[in-house]
């Protein structure tokens, strides 16, 4: 019998999950709520929650070239004047919109694909412009998803709400 390469989203099952729980910690505040900080130096809950969004956008559509001008135009969701006063539903929008753009390339993608090198689209603070592959992508967003999730949480909890239960 033939072997399967198996696709990338089997090792990362969980990521779906994690989505929703985050996805769901949001959508049910206020704005009162969304502008809520573990400490006056850190990002409230709306801009932690419209970052992910962003890093997502740039990370596989700027980098990798992965879906369209719906996903070209959540790039700079963490740093244009709406950020402040963005409301849940919009914010839990363009969460779904970038983990269905997310999603359906971990289904495409197979194991040999995850080699594929890309060039940082435009320099970075130090003028350079590095190469990543695939592989290193995908676990930096799941990992950039899992630590702004977590201070979302926490400035959540902190304040008497629910953050993500995992």
């Amino acid at each position: 019998m033939p072997s399967v390469e198996p696709v990338v989203a089997e090792y990362f099952v969980g990521w779906g999950e994690y989505q929703r729980k985050l996805a769901g910690a949001i959508a049910p505040l206020d704005a009162a709520q969304l502008d809520l900080q573990a400490a006056p130096h850190l990002w409230p809950v709306r801009m932690l929650a419209s970052h992910v969004v962003a890093a997502r956008a740039w990370l596989f559509h700027a980098w990798m070239g992965e879906g369209g001008a719906d996903v070209e135009g959540l790039i700079g969701f963490d740093d244009d004047p709406a950020t402040a006063t963005r409301s849940a539903a919009e914010i839990v929008g363009a969460l779904d919109g970038t983990w269905s753009l997310i999603e359906s390339c971990l289904r495409r993608w197979s194991w040999s694909d995850l080699s594929e090198e890309f060039e940082r689209p435009s320099p970075n603070a130090a003028g350079e412009r590095p190469r990543r592959s695939r592989r290193y992508i995908i676990w930096h967003v799941a990992e950039h998803d899992l630590h702004h999730g977590g201070e979302i949480s926490f400035s959540l909890g902190m304040h008497g709400l629910p953050g993500i239960e995992l």
